[in-house]
């Protein structure tokens, strides 16, 4: 009986790791790095293969990283704790509480009211509501939300005697992907919006010292997204399914129906609304409001506005705005994923095995750099259309930072171009959640999210690697083409 990918991985990762430990000993690299390596390609083989919770998996760094000399525990947990994660839990917190108030339905459904009248601008009102949420909510909450209101309208459009069926076919198709799409594309506007943009800031705070803050990542992330949202809607409505322009049959009565289901808008949401919108402008201005408050950080921002939920009391007084039962369903499983790839960066670090691999990664410095960052680009774009994203760039993203050192280009450029790239996975269901999820609908088969999605993965590719070649160091005022030295010698 042939072994399934889980149990290749289950046995590969310690097989891999004990062959490391045991019978590797390069010129350069102390044991203490070559511990490092071993441990990391447990890791890895574990989180490719799924072999146990991904999860899990990235608990096993507290256990071998001290056991066989890696690095001491101390250090190890301490990952477990960064900053960035309890920006991560402060942001989740928010988002508990506008799902709780039904307050994201609200936004939803007036964005797609106000924007759409016809059979294109429908889908756009949907893009537009999924990829906003999606930059403050999980992209899977949000998918999960804005996938019963798509099905309604599909169903409208379905149902209606007098079109071409093939044309309602059509366009349920083009809506549940540009829902998905649209979810993914959202969450890299924004720090908080998904797991690697954290992930990012994690590692380069972990091994540079250096912070990347919320106003910073939106800087560079929120264009990109406005950008690649409009190719999409574009790619979707005028070539992959070639909507018409037509009036769409009963579907801005039914969002409009949905609307008015909602009432008129409560307290307890304006409430939310409040905190959320004074969180968000406090990330977006903190740099100003340093001057009057010099320790202000993205995460105490977070954390401030997420503990200020508890301390109002709902309109008629009988239950608080934000309670702790609901406070606790935060994924507490990427939270420790993300612990688990600061550890490994540290880990890098401090058994000198970054410089290791940097020394022998010299090799690259003959392809152009553009080159570089759009095949780092493309291979990572294709990697996690089977892999998790965040797995995915938890475990490169410590190795890029030696590369850039070796090849005497910024960190930014090859760091920064794997993390956008993670969000872009778009042709299969396993991608990411989203794609799942839209594709349990049963409006999609698989083929049709290959054919529309192999091409959003090139378009993807080709406009993130323009932007990091060309935008990003404009907009962050860097030279890709040098390593800088402050970087050196900083960082834990």
């Amino acid at each position: 009986m042939a072994l399934s990918t889980k149990q290749v991985g289950l046995g590969l990762g310690p097989a891999v790791f004990l062959g490391i430990l045991l019978g590797f000993s390069p010129d350069n690299l102390s044991q203490q790095g070559v511990a490092v390596l071993a441990v990391t390609l447990w890791v890895a083989i574990w989180w490719i293969t799924e072999a146990i919770p991904i999860s899990v998996t990235a608990l096993l760094p507290i256990v071998l990283l001290p056991l066989f000399g890696g690095v001491n525990i101390a250090d190890v947990t301490a990952s477990y704790g960064h900053k960035y994660i309890f920006l991560y839990m402060g942001g989740f917190i928010l988002a508990i509480a506008i799902e709780r108030w039904n307050l994201h339905r609200r936004i939803a459904l007036n964005i797609i009211y106000f924007v759409g009248n016809n059979v294109p601008r429908i889908i756009l009102g949907f893009m537009l509501s999924t990829a906003f949420l999606s930059m403050w909510i999980s992209n899977t909450a949000t998918t999960v939300m804005m996938l019963p209101i798509g099905v309604a309208v599909a169903s409208q459009f379905l149902g209606h005697s007098a079109l071409n069926p093939r044309e309602g076919e059509q366009f349920s198709k083009a809506l549940m992907l540009a829902i998905a799409y649209s979810a993914s594309i959202g969450g890299m506007a924004t720090l908080i919006g998904t797991p690697p943009n954290l992930v990012l800031a994690g590692i380069l705070q972990q091994i540079y010292g250096i912070d990347i803050s919320f106003a910073t990542w939106f800087m560079f992330g929120f264009p990109i997204s406005v950008v690649l949202l409009t190719i999409c809607w574009v790619y979707l409505t005028r070539f992959a399914f070639a909507c018409k322009d037509s009036q769409f049959p009963g579907g801005r009565e039914e969002i409009a129906r949905l609307r008015d289901e909602l009432g008129p808008m409560t307290y307890e949401e304006k409430l939310v609304l409040s905190v959320f919108v004074g969180t968000a402008l406090m990330w977006v201005f903190r740099s100003y409001l340093q001057h009057f408050v010099p320790q202000l950080d993205d995460t105490i921002i977070a954390i401030t506005g997420a503990t200020s939920l508890f301390l109002f009391s709902s309109k008629n007084k009988q239950q608080p705005i934000m309670t702790w039962e609901e406070a606790v369903r935060m994924p507490w499983g990427t939270i420790v994923l993300f612990g688990g790839g600061i550890a490994i960066a540290g880990g890098f670090q401090k058994s000198g095995l970054a410089n290791w691999i940097g020394q022998h990664l010299i090799l690259l410095e003959a392809l152009p750099l553009f080159l570089l960052v759009a095949i780092l680009i493309a291979a990572v774009n294709f990697l996690t259309e089977i892999t998790s994203n965040l797995a995915t760039t938890t475990v490169l993203l410590p190795i890029l930072a030696p590369m850039a050192l070796a090849l005497d280009v910024h960190p930014y450029t090859l760091m920064v171009a794997v993390t956008v790239a993670a969000s872009c996975a778009y042709m299969l269901p396993v991608a990411t959640p989203p794609n799942a999820i839209v594709f349990g609908s049963g409006y999609l088969k698989i083929a049709d999210m290959f054919k529309t999605g192999i091409w959003m993965n090139f378009i993807s590719i080709i406009l993130l690697s323009f932007a990091v070649y060309w935008l990003l160091p404009t907009l962050w005022g860097f030279d890709l083409n040098k390593f800088p030295v402050s970087f050196m010698n900083t960082g834990s």
